[in-house]
């Protein structure tokens, strides 16, 4: 990743104007998003620079659920900004992001101000992600997107900005002296 790149990505609102599919879903979920008050506080704490890409697709309902929350989250760090590309469109960032081996989406990458990747996250919350391994991916399909919709709505999108907040905390936090057998 370099600072031309990253420029050549657009913010979500712009992509949101691009989607061709969910484009009500992913307008619905924008205007709703919201960050609970205790996250929205240690968000507005955090100092330094950092970059989020988040690489997606539109008809990622995943997608959809998420990244409005991580947008929202941006917003309230002062150092913060978000770009989206399209999954399909850069495989090398893609392909370095795999989840068990495949291109699962969105990854959203925490960068420094350098463009050095401090870490990633995706494509769903831990929990929904361990329900998704366990059970879900074994159900017909109108069945689990219905059950993944009401995971969703039921975790207002706490565990989705709890999670890139600690990503980016720990990105941007100092590096600890290593202990004397570490050296």
């Amino acid at each position: 990743m370099n600072a031309e790149r990253y420029a050549s990505a657009v913010p979500l609102v712009d992509y949101i104007e691009t989607t061709r599919k969910n484009t009500e879903f992913w307008r619905g979920v924008q205007r709703t998003a919201r960050i609970p008050d205790d996250l929205a506080e240690q968000a507005a704490a955090i100092s330094g620079t950092v970059h989020l890409l988040a690489l997606s697709e539109d008809w990622c309902g995943d997608a959809v659920n998420t990244l409005p929350i991580v947008a929202r989250l941006v917003e309230l760090i002062p150092g913060a900004t978000l770009r989206i590309l399209g999954r399909d469109a850069n495989p090398d960032l893609m392909n370095a992001h795999l989840t068990a081996g495949t291109r699962s989406i969105p990854v959203v990458i925490a960068y420094d101000a350098d463009f050095r990747e401090l870490g990633w996250w995706g494509p769903r919350p831990t929990e929904l992600q361990r329900l998704h391994v366990s059970e879900l991916r074994t159900l017909p399909k109108d069945e689990r997107n219905l059950r993944v919709r009401t995971w969703y709505a039921r975790d207002r999108g706490r565990s989705t900005a709890a999670e890139v907040l600690a990503l980016i905390q720990s990105g941007l936090a100092e590096p600890s002296t290593p202990a004397p057998s570490d050296r």
